[in-house]
């Protein structure tokens, strides 16, 4: 059986979350998907920035 952990959040913020979610989905499904987003869009932000500030060498002249 999976533990649960009560959170705190204001009555705005789970008006948010039910408004993103989709009917039958649950609090942590959406607050899971929403974390995946905000990774994936880390991970892009920090590819960007490799591609924009280093040096690369194509593998042909190594």
């Amino acid at each position: 059986m999976a533990t649960r952990t009560t959170i705190s959040v204001k009555p705005e913020t789970k008006e948010i979350l039910k408004a993103l979610g989709t009917k039958g989905q649950t609090y942590d499904a959406i607050i899971r998907m929403l974390v995946g987003r905000a990774s994936i869009k880390e991970m892009d932000k920090r590819w960007n920035r490799i591609l924009e500030e280093e040096e690369f060498i194509p593998l042909v002249e190594w």
